[in-house]
């Protein structure tokens, strides 16, 4: 077995590492989830709490938001999710596109990341504006495609092919799991690593 190359600064690695990066959560919400038709629901579900579930191992700082719960018209963030991530705290908002609320971009901001992981219900909504203006502001927008859905294949097919065209990267949650992990050796991190990825990937 051969030694293992002297490690990266897991600051300024040109990947994804738990200390460059932080998670966006958006509008995982019932009647988001209810609507979603590009995907398995119930795929996505289980997609989304493997990516809350790898950020939470990791230490991955998270900025999570809702709409609509404090005037009644929603409701809050989907259980699945909430199981997983206690009792953190979560910025509810009237505006369409979180970056147009101030309280999540000081939330975004206050992460000091610049590479963001970002999900939302809709893809071709509550996605694309925030990821546009993240991208306008400086930011690295990392999607993770198979975290996310739209109101029909074309809607959530466009939401992304816009966020690409702008300069977002897409990803998969399997895919960022494993760039978070990068290395066996670290025992700290590997059960649980290993009881994320093989739990999703065996279903």
């Amino acid at each position: 077995m051969t030694s293992p190359r002297t490690p990266r600064d897991p600051v300024t690695d040109h990947m994804l590492t738990p200390q460059n990066a932080s998670v966006v959560i958006i509008d995982f919400q019932p009647i988001q989830v209810a609507s979603i038709a590009s995907m398995n629901k119930r795929l996505l579900v289980a997609n989304v709490v493997a990516l809350a579930r790898t950020a939470r191992l990791y230490g991955v700082p998270m900025v999570l938001s809702t709409v609509n719960v404090a005037t009644g018209r929603n409701q809050p963030m989907i259980r699945a999710l909430t199981d997983v991530l206690g009792d953190a705290d979560i910025i509810d908002r009237t505006s369409i596109n979180a970056w147009e609320d101030d309280d999540f971009v000081a939330a975004v901001k206050a992460t000091r990341r610049r590479k963001l992981i970002m999900v939302a219900l809709w893809t071709e909504v509550c996605l694309v504006f925030p990821a546009l203006d993240a991208l306008q502001a400086g930011f690295e927008v990392y999607v993770v495609v198979d975290a996310v859905g739209g109101t029909s294949p074309e809607a959530h097919r466009a939401g992304l092919e816009r966020i690409v065209q702008a300069g977002g990267v897409p990803i998969t949650w399997i895919q960022l799991a494993c760039e978070m992990q990068r290395d066996w050796n670290r025992e700290s991190t590997a059960a649980g690593f290993a009881d994320i990825v093989f739990a999703e990937v065996g279903h």
